[in-house]
């Protein structure tokens, strides 16, 4: 296997007291496109920083393309397409100006891509950014991280502001196709459903700490939900290996479990429970489990 695109190990880093992230560790493969889940405040986008080198690790280790992006950042930052979630642009500039400006700094600069996509996005050359739609600013975001043809693409909340046929049709096609030519893309969302359509492999960033990392589908297969009856009645929900959240009464508990369908038969059988129902999770639901 080739070394991971990404890979952070044990990263911590506090502001003040504040502790925003906590012994963080994650390998991210090339090609492929990795979705990083949590809420706002989760640690999202302070991980980020810390993979484009505008923060450095207090402790732990940050590895792009097996460069320190803090040393080296130009050698990091030239195969890197970003998208940050304020988006950030020179209001006073039009539109060719800033695409212009940007083709300046990238070797790899696409100009056929650059037209293709200034055309997708329906954006006029002309048009000054400060007159521009909070969808339309994320459009020529996206145009300035795609086309120098990044080997990385790191999009953070990259549906903010974006309107729901620019998600479904745009943004999809973006990352697959990126994903598709051998490239990797990482992009964070607190919108699951987004993350469950996009992403292979996911991390659920919780509180600054890694609370899940996987392939979707292994993840999506590990977990489910489950009705149990017990032949005996139990005022509180009996504790079950791999069994999260029992709600019920008496004879009969629901938990979400975690773990193989035969480990689930395995449990059920030392309990000597009966399997009333299964039903799969959606990633929301699997979100939800993890961290409430």
């Amino acid at each position: 296997m080739s070394d991971p695109v990404i890979d952070v190990r044990n990263l911590s880093r506090k502001f003040g007291n504040k502790l925003a992230l906590s012994d963080v560790t994650i390998a991210i493969p090339r090609g492929g496109v990795f979705g990083l889940i949590g809420a706002n405040g989760a640690g999202k986008t302070t991980l980020i920083k810390h993979l484009l080198g505008s923060l450095f690790a207090q402790s732990g280790s940050v590895s792009v393309f097996g460069l320190d992006p803090v040393r080296e950042p130009v050698q990091v930052l030239s195969n890197v397409g970003y998208v940050s979630e304020d988006r950030d642009l020179p209001g006073w500039m039009r539109v060719q100006e800033i695409i212009d400006f940007t083709k300046a700094f990238y070797k790899t600069w696409d100009s056929n891509y650059a037209k293709e996509l200034l055309e997708l996005f329906e954006l006029k050359p002309e048009q000054r950014i400060s007159t521009l739609s909070r969808g339309q600013a994320a459009r020529i975001c996206l145009l300035l991280a795609l086309a120098p043809r990044p080997n990385l693409l790191i999009l953070d909340e990259p549906s903010s502001g974006l309107d729901t046929i620019v998600r479904r049709d745009i943004l999809t096609a973006i990352i697959r196709t990126t994903a598709d030519e051998g490239r990797t893309v990482l992009f964070s969302s607190h919108l699951l459903d987004e993350v469950e359509r996009l992403a292979d492999q996911v991390a659920i960033l919780h509180q600054g700490r890694i609370l899940l990392q996987n392939s979707l589908d292994s993840l999506l297969e590990s977990f489910r939900r489950v009705s149990l009856r017990f032949p005996d009645a139990h005022p509180m929900a009996p504790e079950l290996e791999g069994c999260l959240k029992g709600r019920g009464k008496e004879h009969d508990w629901s938990y979400v479990h975690r773990g193989s369908p035969d480990d689930l038969l395995q449990v059920a059988s030392h309990a000597k429970a009966q399997i009333l129902e299964e039903h799969p999770m959606t990633l929301d639901d699997i979100y939800v489990a993890c961290v409430s």
